[in-house]
Parts: structure tokens; C-alpha cells; sequence
């Protein structure tokens, strides 16, 4: 009853984009893991929400990369590919790239950045400078205006760096709630939710955690 008193009394910036019952609801019926994942989760979007939005990708890249171990998805969920919602990250405590970038996506969202302004981008990243291996990886990218150069949210570099700075990165298609795009240029490709399956049953899990 505490930690539900400590989670609800937060009051609620402008702009402020998430349902703080059903967030509390969603942690309890995972464990008492989430629910400490989640007051820590509302206490970051509550204290980062009034500021200007590069400090709320600051301090939402910084909680995640700290919080949450990189472990691949055979080792978390035992199958190749799951998409995991941000609770449930944090009950699990680690997840993979896809993992932290949608987190820091819907963290974001909930504090009032506009979803038009950041996409989920898949890339080739190359690992351990020129000549390195190059492996599927995703990032967050977001867009101060439509045509700006993207600052780049990452687990595997946790500065904030714009694209220019990431020559490791090759885009190969990016995507948010409105729109899905080759490599992170403006022609849309199609719709996101029909085209990615998994994308379609994170937003409902994510819906269901008041996050969206």
C-alpha cells in the first residue's frame, strides 16, 4: 500500500502522457521486480518531464542503460526474438538492443516528446572499430526538427551523438507509430503495424501498461 501511495502521488506535468493506476496495476501483476522497476521508471519521467526535451533524452537513455543488463532473448525469454515491453524489462532487469530502444521510446513519449520526432531504427552496426564484425543491431534516433540530423540514444554508446558521429551505424530501416521508412529518410515505406507483427503486439502490451 506504500509503494502504491509513493507511485500515485506524483503529480503530473503538462504533457505528461501515461496512466499512472494502470502502470502500478500492470507492475503488480508482474512481481514486486516491476514494481520497483516502475516507481524508479515514474520518479525519472516525473523529475525529467519539465525539461527541455534533450535533457529528457539524456536522463531516459541514462536509466535504462544503467538499469538494464544486455542479455540476447534466447537467454531472457528463451526464443530468438521478443519484443518486450518496457515493464517488461525492467522486471526482468536486461533485455537486447530492441529492448532498450523501445523502452526509451514509450519512456519519452510518456514525457510529452511528440512520437513524430523519434524513430526505431535497425542498423548494421560495426563492432569493435574498421574491419570489425557487423551485426543487426537497433537505436533510437530522434529529430529536433523534421529535417535535422538525429541524435542517436544507444546502448552499446551511451553519449548522445549525432548520426554523423556513429560512421559505425548503417541505417537499414527506421519506424515509429506513424510510419515506417527505409534506411531514416522521409519516404514513407508503409504502415508499421502491419507490416511488423511483433510491432502490433508490443503497442497493445504497451497500452495495457498506461506507458501509451
Amino acid at each position: 500500500m506504500v509503494a502504491a501511495a509513493g507511485l500515485l502521488a506524483v503529480v503530473a506535468p503538462a504533457g505528461w502522457a501515461f496512466d499512472a493506476d494502470r502502470l502500478l496495476a500492470a507492475a503488480k501483476r508482474l512481481g514486486p521486480q516491476a514494481q520497483s522497476g516502475a516507481r524508479a521508471l515514474q520518479g525519472m519521467l516525473a523529475s525529467s518531464a519539465p525539461l527541455g526535451e534533450e535533457a529528457r533524452l539524456a536522463a531516459v537513455n541514462q536509466f535504462f542503460n544503467r538499469r538494464i543488463l544486455f542479455r540476447d532473448d534466447t537467454e531472457t525469454w528463451g526464443q530468438a526474438d521478443y519484443w518486450a515491453s518496457p515493464l517488461e524489462v525492467l522486471d526482468k532487469g536486461q533485455g537486447d538492443c530492441e529492448d532498450y530502444a523501445i523502452a526509451k521510446y514509450f519512456s519519452l513519449v510518456a514525457t510529452g516528446v511528440p512520437a513524430s520526432k523519434m524513430r526505431l531504427v535497425y542498423v548494421r552496426a560495426q563492432i569493435g572499430g574498421p574491419g570489425g564484425a557487423v551485426q543487426a543491431h537497433m537505436v533510437l534516433a530522434y529529430y529536433a526538427e523534421p529535417s535535422a540530423e538525429p541524435l542517436i540514444l544507444d546502448n552499446l554508446v551511451s553519449e548522445l551523438r549525432p548520426a554523423s558521429r556513429r560512421p559505425d551505424l548503417a541505417p537499414v530501416f527506421s519506424f515509429n507509430a506513424e510510419g515506417l521508412w527505409q534506411g531514416t529518410g522521409a519516404t514513407s515505406a508503409g504502415d508499421p503495424v502491419a507490416r511488423l507483427s511483433r510491432w502490433r503486439e508490443l503497442l497493445a502490451k504497451v497500452r495495457a501498461e498506461g506507458l501509451w
